[in-house]
């Protein structure tokens, strides 16, 4: 039997220390020593289970009476769907999963002899595995709302560009700056630098401008 500590951050600008500290120190105080010693990670979205590591883990490494071992639930999925079904191919595999903020979940079921009470943690085990699921999923959504809003404010505000990007400045703002160029009195690279653009968004804005955008 193997236990394998799994933990994922949705971009690369979150860290993974905390999850790492925190799947590692359950470990140490519960002497649970760890596959390979090690945290499988992954910097990736939530709402689909297409990650390196993670598919790695469930194709080559965990096996039938191995345990999973992930800090939440919404760090192993976002999508309440997917989440399930991989939960299903875990329980259907005999692969155990622990989930370090569902306490029912670190109760190994299968060496209670009392019948009816692991019948009794296995329903609440569902129970709260679905909520916190549908919590995770509303929350994905929740933000994925904002940003639609926010990005429809931008476009009527003028702050996004045609070619579905937003703006880095006003584009009148851009054009103050871009008459010194014009005016022989900057070079191109200087203002570019100046303004901290990428060369193919000054040009891009240097052609909306000359176009009469």
């Amino acid at each position: 039997m193997k236990y394998v500590a799994y933990h994922r951050t949705s971009t690369k600008d979150q860290h993974l220390d905390r999850g790492i500290a925190e799947l590692t120190k359950y470990c140490a105080d519960n002497a649970i020593s760890l596959y390979k010693g090690k945290v499988y990670t992954d910097q990736q979205t939530g709402k689909n289970f297409n990650r390196p590591r993670y598919t790695m883990l469930k194709d080559e490494i965990l096996e039938s009476g191995d345990v999973l071992i992930v800090t939440e639930l919404d760090r192993l999925g976002r999508n309440k769907e997917a989440t399930l079904k991989e939960l299903r191919f875990f329980k259907d595999n005999g692969i155990r999963v622990m989930v370090l903020e569902l306490p029912t979940t670190l109760i190994d079921l299968s060496a209670m002899e009392n019948s009816m009470a692991r019948m009794m943690l296995e329903t609440i085990n569902n129970m709260m595995i679905e909520l916190y699921a549908s919590m995770a999923q509303a929350e994905i959504e929740k933000k994925e709302k904002r940003q639609r809003e926010g990005i429809e404010q931008k476009k009527a505000r003028g702050e996004w560009d045609d070619y579905g990007r937003p703006r880095v400045m006003d584009l009148e703002e851009f054009a103050t700056h871009y008459r010194l160029v014009q005016q022989g009195k900057k070079k191109p690279f200087e203002l570019m630098r100046e303004l901290g653009m990428t060369k193919p968004t000054f040009y891009r804005y240097k052609n909306q401008i000359e176009k009469g955008c």
